[in-house]
C-alpha cells in the first residue's frame, strides 16, 4: 500500500466523484473517454485504454485510448495476449516490466511507436459477463502498487456497469423507434394482402397491389439493415478498419456506382479533387458509404436535368468533401433535425422514399473519424453537405 494516506483519501474521493460522473453519462464515446482519462489520472499513468469484447466475432478490440492513434481503433488483440488472458481468466494483471512477460503483444506498440514498460489491466465484468478490459501503462513516477491496483479494480467495476447501462439505454431507445417505424410499411402490406384476397379485384389492380407489396418489402429490408448499422455504430460495436486512402480514386468509385441512376434521372455529376491532396487514414468502406449516401440523396432530391457536384479540398490539418445539388432544397426550420433518426422533411417524403437513417449513419461514421458534417440549404435553391476528415500521421503507412 502507499505510505501517503492523504493521497489515498484523495484518490478514493476521486473514485466517488468518477462514479457519480459515469452514472450520469449515457453517450458511449463520452463515457469511454471519461473512463480512460479517469484511469490515467488516479494511477498517475502515461496512458490508458479500453478494449471491448465482441461475443459474436469472439474477438477483443481496441476501442479507445488516451493516446489514441487512428490506426489503433478497431485493431483485434489475440486471446493469448495479456489483455486476452485478463478477459479469459477474469483476473487483474500488474506488471513492472511487460517485456519479460511472454503474453505481451508488442505488434500494436511497434505500429504506433509506444513503448510499454509497466502495466495494470483489469477485466470489465457486468452481470457475470466479461465485456472488455481496462488498462493503464507506464507509471509516471515510481512503480505501480496495490493501491493503484485496487483503484483500477473499483473503477473497472463502475465502468463495466456504466458501459452496459449505456448499451441498454440505446437498445431500448432504438427498439421503440424501430417498432414505431415498422408500423407504416406493415400496415400497407397487411392492407394490400387483404385486398388481393377479394374476388372483385381485377388483374390490373392485383398487379398494382403486388408492386406495392414488393416496394414496401424492399423498404422494410433497407430499414432493418440501416437500423442495425446505426445501432452498431452508436453502441461502439462497429470496428473501423483504418488505412491509407487515395481520395480521388475513392470519389470516382462512388460516382461510377451512382452514374446509371443519375443518367436515368437526367442528372449530371461532376467532380473536382484538389491537386496534391495527401492520402488520409480512414475506413475506406465506411467513407464510401457516406459519400454514396450523400450523392444518392443529391440525385434523389434533385430536379430534372439538375446537377450534382463533388468537390474535395484540403488544408494542412483537414480533408474536406462537399456534395452540392441544385434540387428542391430544405426549409431552414428542418435543418436542425436532419441528423435525427427516422426524420423526413415534410412535403418531400411523399416524392422520394427512404429510411430516414442515412444522414444519422453518416454523422456517426464521420464523428467516428474525428470529423464534422454540416448542411447548408435553401428551399428551391439546392443543398450543400460538407464533411471533413482530419489528417493524422497520414504519411505513415499502416
Amino acid at each position: 500500500m502507499s505510505d501517503n494516506p492523504t493521497s489515498e483519501i484523495d484518490r478514493y474521493k476521486k473514485l466517488l466523484e468518477i462514479s457519480r460522473d459515469l452514472a450520469s453519462t449515457v453517450e458511449l464515446d463520452a463515457l469511454l473517454n471519461r473512463i480512460i482519462f479517469a484511469a490515467q489520472e488516479i494511477t498517475n499513468s502515461e496512458a490508458a485504454s479500453i478494449l471491448l469484447y465482441d461475443p459474436i466475432e469472439k474477438k477483443l478490440f481496441f476501442q479507445n485510448a488516451t493516446n489514441m492513434d487512428p490506426r489503433l481503433q478497431g485493431i483485434s488483440v489475440p486471446m493469448d495476449s495479456i489483455a486476452g488472458w485478463i478477459l479469459q481468466h477474469r483476473k487483474t494483471v500488474m506488471l513492472d516490466d511487460v517485456s519479460k512477460d511472454e503474453r505481451h503483444f508488442d505488434s500494436v506498440a511497434k505500429k504506433v511507436e509506444v513503448n510499454t514498460r509497466s502495466l495494470i489491466g483489469v477485466p470489465l465484468i457486468s452481470k457475470g459477463e466479461v465485456i472488455g478490459v481496462l488498462e493503464v501503462i507506464n507509471k509516471k513516477t515510481g512503480h505501480y502498487d496495490l493501491t493503484d491496483e485496487e483503484s483500477m479494480v473499483v473503477l473497472g467495476a463502475q465502468a463495466a456497469v456504466a458501459i452496459e447501462n449505456s448499451r441498454l439505454f440505446y437498445q431500448s431507445d432504438h427498439i421503440y423507434e424501430f417498432v414505431h417505424e415498422l408500423r407504416t410499411p406493415l400496415a400497407a402490406i397487411s392492407t394490400a394482402t387483404y385486398l388481393l384476397m377479394r374476388s372483385e379485384i381485377s388483374k390490373e389492380q392485383s398487379e398494382k397491389i403486388i408492386k406495392n407489396i414488393n416496394s414496401e418489402t424492399k423498404r422494410l429490408s433497407e430499414l432493418a439493415s440501416s437500423f442495425l448499422d446505426l445501432a452498431r455504430l452508436q453502441s461502439g460495436r462497429t470496428r473501423y478498419q483504418k488505412k491509407n486512402i487515395e481520395v480521388g480514386s475513392m470519389v470516382d468509385e462512388c460516382i461510377a456506382i451512382l452514374q446509371p441512376k443519375a443518367i436515368e434521372d437526367g442528372i449530371t455529376i461532376s467532380r473536382s479533387v484538389q491537386v496534391g491532396i495527401p492520402e488520409i487514414i480512414a475506413d475506406r468502406d465506411k467513407l464510401k458509404q457516406v459519400l454514396i449516401n450523400l450523392i444518392s440523396n443529391a440525385i434523389k432530391y434533385n430536379k430534372t436535368n439538375g446537377t450534382v457536384k463533388v468537390d474535395v479540398t484540403f488544408t494542412k490539418s483537414l480533408c474536406t468533401f462537399v456534395v452540392t445539388d441544385d434540387g428542391f432544397g430544405i426549409p431552414s426550420s428542418a435543418i436542425p433535425n436532419l441528423f435525427k433518426k427516422f426524420y423526413r422533411v415534410s412535403g418531400i417524403e411523399g416524392k422520394v422514399t427512404g429510411t430516414g437513417l442515412g444522414l444519422a449513419i453518416s454523422k456517426e461514421i464521420i464523428q467516428g473519424h474525428g470529423g464534422n458534417i454540416e448542411i447548408d440549404s435553401k428551399e428551391n435553391a439546392g443543398t450543400k453537405i460538407s464533411f471533413n476528415i482530419p489528417f493524422i500521421a497520414s504519411d505513415i503507412r499502416a
